[in-house]
């Protein structure tokens, strides 16, 4: 590509292999998309990604070799922590005016790319994000992790100035990102990023125009108890960077309260959307996941470690 792109989409490997390649299917498929480029960071535990170059020429794949990590690779951590270097590795490569990211998980409604160059635009926001909606067809224990996980993001959202975007659909004027560079170079920690933008006057924009569609692989509930906790700790260690001591104490003392209020805020946000009875129905697993969460997140903040 001569020029430099107006968009440059950084593909997050979550899952890699058919769903990398269904979610390459749908991102090719943008329709009245501006110049753009797609960019997908993998590494030393992505052995199948290499032999996809040839069917899809036009993306750029970038070889990170190996990487070093703080935590195993095979535990939560581990995987977690490459999930973050990929994205920071991606982004520092990136060419367009304006740089987003996306996971594999997450495919893009045909319209994204136009939707979120134009909305940068018009708004003049430094960082554009938009809804979450949730791919099916998913079984209950899958629905529960997108709405754990997604809930407030789902169709219909409020749209305007946001306090919080998701980065699995989230993108930046690359003004914004080079201004927040060293905070994201090594691990790239949206909470962290987006605190620093809006503590320098930016404005963060959630859009019902900018729409995914997530989904995950089927999977057990053992297997997601355990993810669920140690994503969980993980968000209470980042969180730890940025908040006082009294604020973690809070945290700490007020945490048995933490799950009957998520219980209660998910429900209400099912129902307003219209889900209320899919969301009683999937209660028992959103009891059991948001628990699991919580246990961690609050070990986090007791550890400061993920």
């Amino acid at each position: 590509m001569s020029e430099a792109p107006e968009l440059s989409i950084v593909v997050a490997i979550i899952d890699g292999g058919d769903y990398l390649k269904d979610f390459l299917r749908a991102a090719l498929d943008f329709e009245n998309a501006p110049a753009h480029e797609i960019i997908v960071p993998y590494d030393q535990t992505c052995p199948e990604v290499p032999a996809m170059r040839g069917e899809f020429p036009t993306v750029r794949f970038l070889d990170m070799g190996h990487v070093a990590t703080e935590h195993p690779v095979t535990t939560e951590a581990g995987r977690h922590e490459l999930y973050d270097r990929r994205k920071s590795f991606g982004l520092k490569d990136a060419k367009g005016r304006y740089l987003a990211i996306l996971e594999d998980r997450g495919h893009p409604r045909a319209d994204w790319a136009r939707a979120v160059v134009d909305l940068h635009k018009e708004t003049g926001a430094a960082v554009v994000g938009g809804a979450i909606e949730c791919r099916e067809p998913a079984g209950a224990l899958n629905w529960t992790f997108y709405v754990t996980d997604f809930s407030q993001y789902g169709l219909p959202v409020q749209n305007g100035p946001a306090t919080w975007i998701s980065d699995v659909n989230v993108s930046y004027t690359r003004e914004a990102l080079e201004a927040t560079r060293d905070l994201w170079t090594e691990r790239y920690h949206e909470p962290i990023v987006h605190e620093a933008l809006m503590a320098r006057g930016e404005t963060l924009w959630l859009s019902d125009r900018v729409v995914i569609f997530h989904g995950r692989p089927k999977t057990p509930l053992g297997y997601m108890i355990h993810e669920r906790f140690h994503w969980g700790r993980l968000f209470g260690q980042i969180r730890t960077m940025t908040m006082s001591e009294g604020q973690r104490w809070k945290y700490i003392l007020l945490s048995p309260l933490i799950p009957p209020v998520l219980w209660l805020r998910h429900g209400l946000t099912q129902r307003r959307k219209g889900r209320g009875m899919r969301y009683l129905k999937a209660l028992p697993y959103v009891v059991i996941l948001t628990t699991a969460w919580t246990l961690g997140e609050v070990w986090g903040y007791i550890t400061r470690r993920a």
